[in-house]
């Protein structure tokens, strides 16, 4: 029910927002002819096809719109604004894509461009004003929910901040039928109580209640039923809060798999294979022509440096581990002294002024220049370039015992940088808590992956080998 409000708005909105864009086409059409003659536009033109082109960009940017549907009624001036940059691009799509196969040298470019420009500034406004106010008009008076909750206390106060971003959807609270709050308690409740959970057909016989909301899950099959026979026969709404993350302290995202239901931990929109195949494209279209331009020449000359400040093998090459925890050899150019070292030695972490690391290496690894022969790793599909970033084998179970949820990193190929990186999140970890900042920026990538979101790491990780943070060493 509030879902179908909240996506009602939204098509209600583009409805308006469309018509409010068409008269604005006319209506400016006309004023430039009228009265701005520096702009050539005549009477002459045939504005339709463009006038049709502005609507289909309307009728496409839907899709983005579906986007904020569930909190149109109260979305912020930053999203309005980006809501309408993608309804003016689509827009610009069209009507440029019709001039140019059109051949049309009739049309006044000023023209378009102003038109466009102001509707952006009058969408985003729009965008901004219109939801709340026909969420006003539509969903209040007669059209209010008067809803009662049914359940805990501390669970209708866990759902305070939910509730009062559905009003404006008509979401009217009357009551509370709760076991564990007495009647001395109910002054310190947001919402009047009513009575006892067994007091539910009372209460719906006796009030106007247009929806029922059960705090948590039952916690038995009879309970559960009672609640829904009671609603059904009195044509009440039902609408049942899920509250398994609170119960299993963990986050879990609803799947369905042929027609049934499941829970799992995390999206993983790496599954997809087209969007693997997009994420290899993008990986070889980037490390192909580093390989073959720039690795040679920088092999070149780290070997020439190397040789004067620390001669030995040009690369490192070092186990680590990939994707579902498998190992591969890991590719950096040497930045430290060619000593013998134990394994000790060898799993412990670079230091801001380590003595292992000679003056032209410092350099390499503050530019994140020694990862670049990792781009080799890439091509032979053991590493991507965006990803967690993988460490040695020692400090992986390490970590894995000093951070919950580190193994699902393993979930996707390991990245020459990461999200993690491109926030800043380099060097040594010096304490728990640096590590589960790593973590968990590793883990929210993996669940929101996106081939834009690859190519901001991507931007970010190149800006930060011009201008290193202070955290690289």
């Amino acid at each position: 029910m509030i879902t179908t409000r909240a996506r009602g708005l939204a098509n209600l909105h583009a409805v308006v927002a469309m018509l409010g864009v068409g008269a604005f086409f006319w209506c400016y059409a006309e004023f430039i002819m009228r009265h701005v003659p520096i702009v050539r536009l005549s009477r002459e033109v045939n504005l339709v096809p463009y006038f049709l082109c502005v609507l289909g960009g309307m009728a496409l940017s839907r899709a983005e719109l579906r986007r904020f549907a569930l909190k149109a009624h109260r979305i912020d001036l930053a999203d309005a604004a980006r809501l309408a940059a993608w309804q003016v691009g689509l827009m610009a799509l069209l009507t440029f894509t019709m001039m140019f196969a059109t051949l049309d040298r009739s049309i006044s470019r000023l023209f378009l461009g102003t038109f466009l420009t102001w509707s952006w500034l009058g969408l985003t406004l729009l965008n901004a004003w219109l939801p709340p106010a026909l969420a006003r008009l539509v969903f209040q008076r007669g059209h209010r929910l008067p809803t009662l909750f049914v359940g805990r206390a501390a669970s209708l106060a866990k759902l305070d901040e939910w509730i009062t971003h559905k009003e404006p959807l008509g979401i009217h609270p009357v009551g509370l039928l709760s076991d564990e709050v007495s009647a001395e308690g109910a002054p310190a409740l947001s919402t009047p109580l009513l009575g006892r959970v067994s007091d539910l057909a009372r209460v719906l016989d006796e009030r106007m209640v247009g929806q029922v909301i059960l705090l948590e899950l039952p916690a038995n099959d009879d309970e559960a039923r009672a609640v829904i026979d009671i609603c059904h026969d009195r044509g009440c709404r039902l609408l049942i809060h899920n509250n398994l993350p609170e119960r299993y302290t963990r986050p879990l995202v609803p799947t369905m798999e042929e027609g049934r239901h499941f829970y799992t931990l995390q999206e993983e929109p790496l599954e997809d294979p087209l969007n693997r195949l997009v994420k290899r494209a993008f990986d070889v279209v980037l490390a192909l022509p580093v390989v073959v331009l720039v690795l040679p020449a920088l092999c070149a000359w780290v070997a020439v440096m190397q040789r004067r400040q620390a001669p030995g093998a040009l690369f490192h090459v070092r186990e680590r581990r990939g994707q579902q925890g498998g190992g591969f050899r890991m590719l950096k150019f040497r930045s430290m002294y060619a000593e013998p070292a134990t394994e000790v030695e060898e799993a412990r972490q670079a230091q801001a002024e380590d003595a292992r690391i000679f003056p032209f290496g410092r350099f390499l690894r503050r530019h994140s220049l020694d990862e670049f022969p990792q781009f080799w790793n890439v091509l032979c599909g053991e590493m991507s370039i965006v990803g967690p970033r993988p460490y040695m084998p020692e400090l992986d179970e390490e970590f894995r015992r000093q951070a919950s949820g580190y193994r699902t990193r393993h979930l996707v190929k390991p990245g020459i940088t990461g999200l993690a990186q491109s926030l800043g999140y380099r060097g040594e970890i010096l304490e728990q808590e640096m590590l589960r900042r790593r973590v968990y920026w590793d883990v929210h990538y993996i669940t929101h992956w996106s081939l834009w979101l690859d190519v901001q790491i991507t931007v970010r990780t190149l800006w930060q080998v011009v201008r290193p943070p202070a955290t690289a060493y």
